[in-house]
């Protein structure tokens, strides 16, 4: 990973994709320095959009309040947006009602099971607004379990037949092979026209953890912020560049730089 100062890019940045957790958040705060940040970015006319696993009822408040374009959420299971002249919400789910309906019941099973087995884990406090996934928290809102734990969480979700990523709080996991990065791309699709594979080089990802591993492979303009390190051997992918700071005070880094030019 090189230096932040080290970012040439090819093309202008037409818009900023970013995860929240441990990115635009600090100590599991939105600073007043991020969320500025963030408006700034909107302000200077790119697209602004949040790639989070964070559940669809914050997803819905990010949606409508914050400065941003859309919001992918709960790692790719849906995006929102809202409509800026009727000031509704929209929504897009890769799967129908019927089948999130069917697969809560799955979830809500196998969430009891890994409770049992890992001692010290729990159910995420956010889990009763999720729609789609399971989110299992390791050092959230728990005394902090080391990663070694989270690992085996996700072992043994996966041997229930679920896909399963380690973020820098929970171990989340569904059922279907989506991620973070197929859902930025049908979003870029959908709602801005654009066909990424193509467009990719004018934009920056920006995350922390092992979920955000496909969007630092796909984007050469990907971003760590300075608590990667935290995952050091532990990514399947790591960024191209790194900021100096943590948390929010890097995502406000990146923009300032972006900015410069």
């Amino acid at each position: 990973m090189r230096p932040l100062g080290e970012l040439r890019r090819e093309r202008p940045v037409r818009g900023v994709f970013f995860d929240i957790d441990d990115t635009l958040t600090t100590d599991g705060a939105l600073t007043a320095q991020a969320y500025a940040a963030m408006e700034r970015l909107t302000a200077s006319g790119r697209i602004v959009v949040p790639i989070t696993g964070r559940p669809a009822g914050w997803c819905d408040h990010i949606a409508r309040m914050w400065p941003v374009d859309a919001v992918v959420g709960e790692n790719g299971a849906f995006y929102f947006w809202r409509d800026r002249h009727g000031r509704k919400l929209g929504k897009r789910y890769l799967a129908d009602a019927v089948t999130r309906a069917a697969d809560r019941a799955r979830l809500d099973a196998i969430a009891g099971r890994i409770i049992e087995s890992v001692p010290g884990c729990a159910l995420a406090s956010d889990q009763n607004y999720r729609e789609c996934d399971l989110a299992i928290d390791y050092c959230e809102d728990v005394p902090a379990l080391p990663l070694e734990t989270a690992e085996r969480i996700a072992q043994l979700l996966r041997a229930e037949g679920m896909t399963a990523k380690i973020s820098s709080i929970h171990v989340n996991a569904w059922f279907g092979d989506y991620d973070k990065l197929g859902m930025t791309k049908l979003l870029a699709r959908e709602r801005f026209g654009l066909e990424l594979d193509a467009a990719r080089n004018e934009f920056v990802f920006i995350g922390d953890s092992p979920n955000d591993a496909p969007m630092f492979a796909y984007f050469q303009n990907s971003v760590g912020v300075a608590n990667i390190v935290r995952f050091a051997g532990r990514l399947e992918a790591a960024p191209a560049y790194v900021t100096r700071n943590a948390g929010g005070a890097g995502f406000a880094e990146l923009v300032d730089r972006l900015l410069q030019d």
